[in-house]
């Protein structure tokens, strides 16, 4: 299914705009210390329903086995993480202003962080229908997404498990974790968009085991 980049790209720039203007972008905030000022609810459609986790997979905090595709065709598993000693894991959807506006600056973020033992990755949360399947118009949107937005880090695409099930307790994008080198999920979940300042500050502050 072919997409009409000129609108696509309307939207995008919309986005993006929309870091500077609160008003109109985004659902209700999540409660919570960490809930900024944009975020927008997930709809009930980008949930995977009947999948269930891998009881053995994700315990005491870790992340557990999973493959993930990105939108390229490339394969990451939970060895990605090895690699780095944090990696920050964003889950957005195409349709999410927020996500879209901050994009930029986590490509910024990666850029920084990278040579300091740091990653970047996104999770593109609308690019598996209710069903589990690969919606292949959303993928498609999501690379001319990166694309326009410069983002080099991967955006995946989320497993039949979904991460077993750590998505599906996802209520509003984008949604931020992060990941040490052993797989275990540490620091506390960022519910919204940032600035790149902001981020860097979280990224130093879990680095440094503490909460923000």
């Amino acid at each position: 299914m072919r997409i009409n980049s000129k609108r696509l790209c309307t939207f995008v720039a919309a986005g993006l705009c929309c870091v500077t203007v609160i008003s109109g972008c985004g659902g209700e905030k999540a409660s919570g210390e960490n809930s900024p000022s944009q975020t927008a609810p997930v709809q009930e459609s980008s949930e995977s329903e009947g999948q269930q986790a891998d009881p053995a997979a994700s315990d005491e905090g870790n992340i557990g086995e999973f493959s993930m595709q990105d939108i390229t065709g490339g394969t990451y598993t939970q060895e990605m993480f090895a690699d780095y000693d944090l990696t920050m894991v964003n889950i957005f959807a195409t349709w999410c202003s927020p996500c879209v506006g901050e994009i930029p600056d986590l490509q910024k973020l990666w850029e920084e962080m990278e040579g300091k033992g740091v990653n970047v990755v996104g999770i593109v949360l609308d690019a598996v229908d209710i069903d589990g399947n690969v919606n292949e118009e959303t993928v498609e949107t999501a690379k001319v997404l990166a694309e326009y937005t410069g983002a080099k880090y991967p955006f995946l695409i989320p497993d039949e498990s979904n991460l077993n099930d750590r998505l599906s307790e996802v209520s509003a994008v984008p949604e931020t974790f992060f990941v040490d080198s052993e797989g275990k999920i540490v620091g506390e979940t960022y519910t919204g968009s940032r600035s790149l300042e902001e981020w860097k500050s979280i990224v130093e502050t879990v680095r440094k085991g503490g909460a923000q």
